[in-house]
């Protein structure tokens, strides 16, 4: 792993050297996806214990649509960050992390605003939520804005710390909200100590977030990122159209107990999600250093994530109803449903996520865009038609089908793009 204080390249290293600095920079990146997928699990949990069903319904829907945000914010700012910016001189990090980051702000401001507004006008049990979401947003993207800048360099240890410092932050929040007892307090505690972290980030970067810059970001990347926003908001509408959709065909309890689910598989997720911060950086590597790799490093990743995935949910079958019920409380007896069609969702798009990662870092992002498109589809008419059949267990079925689909196509498209390449083998590759 390289340190802190020095340039990412890796190139001309020792073989051996290679593997080392590899592993460690996964072992950050599921370090760092561990300390912030147990804050998410913990908030979940907490909720769920304090607010009953129908109120963690709510407090979905506002996190589903927090997960709408942070993939426009993602798709216009940190994807091209990390696809174009990883393993190349300092100085070229440093000035893309300041515009990519101060893009990143100006998306939080922009529809944190929206939110905001939204919030206002509905009113109800929802609308609080809302507004609450659209206060904390510019905080939660500048956070994950930096933990992608610190991965495209190489040091995943200070993205661990920072979400280190959220959680520890987030503990008293916690407190404070369960004593408010409402589902906004929850999502301000959850946002301001993210905020908390995102201004740590500063300083541990010693950058500072160019705001001025977004135009220009925006504009040097317009052929990745608007693809990838497309391709984003695809992938993180789609699950948002699921949860309102169950939430009209079956109520909003529904969407409480398919988050309680996916709770569940929360540690499995933060391995899935911690390997997904580095992946595409990764792939990126091996694709400058060894392009007939590429392929074989993709599919033991994606391989990897999904037999991992059947073996937890295996796990989780296991589990006694007095401990689920510690965990999730009430939540428990109709979540517990629901762990065989998740486990397989989980499993599905964990193949999926290899070859993601090597369309990514071949910037082929028509073929990426495509790909998500048809999967997104085939989630909502899955997770939907599932609904309108069988409720809430034929939705977890549908989209584990749904997800299956999506896996294939992704791999497909990316068989299509390595061939594309030995054909016409020029990179996806820019340093300034």
């Amino acid at each position: 792993m390289t340190s802190e204080g020095e340039s990412p390249q890796t190139l001309g290293t020792p073989a051996g050297s290679a593997k080392r600095a590899l592993v460690g920079r996964l072992s950050w990146g599921l370090a760092d996806q561990a300390a912030s997928s147990m804050s998410n699990f913990v908030v979940g949990v907490y909720v769920a214990r304090s607010l009953g069903v129908t109120a963690f319904g709510v407090f979905s829907l506002a996190w589903v649509t927090y997960g709408v945000v942070l993939n426009v914010s993602r798709g216009l700012a940190t994807d091209p960050l990390v696809v174009r910016f990883s393993g190349v001189s300092d100085t070229s990090w440093r000035g893309a992390v300041a515009r990519s980051s101060g893009t990143a702000l100006g998306v939080g401001a922009a529809l944190g605003a929206a939110c905001l507004l939204a919030g206002l006008a509905l009113g109800g049990r929802v609308g609080p939520a809302f507004a609450c979401l659209g206060v904390v947003l510019p905080g939660l993207l500048l956070q994950d804005a930096w933990r992608f800048a610190f991965f495209a360099a190489g040091t995943g240890r200070k993205a661990f710390v920072n979400d280190l410092v959220w959680g520890v932050v987030l503990v008293p929040a916690m407190v404070a909200a369960a004593r408010v007892g409402s589902v906004a307090a929850f999502v301000l505690a959850w946002g301001a100590s993210a905020a908390v972290a995102a201004v740590y980030g500063c300083f541990q970067s010693g950058i500072r977030p160019r705001s001025t810059g977004a135009r220009e970001w925006l504009r040097e990347h317009r052929d990745l990122g608007y693809r990838y926003l497309v391709e984003n908001i695809s992938n993180s509408g789609a699950s948002q159209l699921r949860a309102y959709g169950l939430g009209a065909i079956v109520g909003v309890g529904a969407v409480g107990v398919i988050r309680g689910a996916e709770l569940l598989l929360g540690p499995f997720m933060a391995v899935l999600m911690g390997l997904s911060l580095v992946t595409v950086a990764e792939a990126a590597r091996v694709l400058r250093r060894a392009p007939q790799r590429l392929g074989t490093f993709c599919l033991l990743l994606g391989g990897g994530q999904a037999v991992a995935a059947l073996l937890w949910g295996a796990a989780l079958l296991l589990v006694p109803d007095r401990v689920g019920e510690f965990v999730l409380g009430g939540v428990w007896h109709s979540a517990e449903q629901l762990i065989v069609p998740v486990t397989l969702g989980v499993a599905g798009a964990g193949l999926g996520t290899g070859a993601a990662a090597g369309l990514r870092a071949l910037g082929a992002a028509r073929r990426s865009l495509r790909s998500q498109l048809i999967a997104s589809a085939c989630y909502v008419v899955g997770g939907l038609g599932g609904a309108a059949v069988a409720g809430t267990v034929g939705s977890a079925w549908g989209v584990a089908a749904a997800t299956g689909c999506g896996s294939a196509v992704w791999w497909l498209q990316l068989r299509s793009a390595l061939r594309e390449r030995h054909r016409n083998p020029i990179p996806e590759v820019r340093t300034s």
